[in-house]
């Protein structure tokens, strides 16, 4: 028989880690709205888009580590709501949605994989797919249809691009660096060893 999913699920040690990575995104996020305008000035949307994958890396990596499903879920929700409480400059609204797309499809990916397969390109094909849904949202939200049909091509790339490189595969790389120190043996990852 199958067992239900609930939150029994999680470990001590994996709730910590979910609420450790959230914490340190939703510092991360406050310094880089500060990047986001220097790109913003210097070359527009498109200078922008080129760290969008920063911003989904804390989600991806613990999902990486305690390979459970709601991972993605809890961690990015947790993030919403501390960037939330620390004064996000997108306003909460944005936070959550972001979260809930970024979430979404990670899960997803990770289950038409079963959870088993963390390779460099399940993590890059799960970074790739959550660009998009939020592009949507994030399109609507802060007026992107208003660019002229060139930029926002180029954007969307740029952001899909980013997501592979400094999301999929750079969560996929710290995992395994981390993995390597021994830090991680509480944890799936550590147990079964890479990919």
């Amino acid at each position: 028989m199958k067992k239900k999913w609930s939150l029994d699920r999680f470990t001590t040690l994996d709730i910590v880690l979910m609420a450790l990575l959230a914490v340190a995104n939703g510092v991360l996020t406050n310094y880089l709205a500060f990047v986001n305008k220097f790109l913003t000035t210097l070359g527009g949307p498109i200078a922008t888009s080129t760290i969008v994958g920063v911003y989904m890396v804390y989600g991806l990596l613990a999902m990486y580590i305690i390979r459970k499903p709601g991972t993605a879920l809890i961690t990015y929700l947790i993030g919403a709501t501390l960037q939330t409480l620390l004064g996000i400059s997108y306003g909460p609204a944005s936070a959550y949605t972001a979260a809930i797309c970024y979430a979404l499809v990670a899960e997803i990916v990770f289950a038409l994989y079963r959870y088993k397969n963390w390779g460099y390109f399940s993590m890059s094909l799960a970074s790739f797919f959550m660009v998009p849904l939020w592009f949507v949202f994030a399109a609507n939200m802060f007026g992107y249809w208003k660019w002229d049909v060139s930029t926002l091509s180029i954007a969307f790339v740029v952001r899909c691009v980013s997501g592979v490189i400094l999301c999929g595969m750079l969560t996929k790389w710290l995992g395994d660096t981390i993995n390597k120190t021994g830090l991680l043996r509480g944890f799936t990852v550590g147990k079964k060893g890479e990919a």
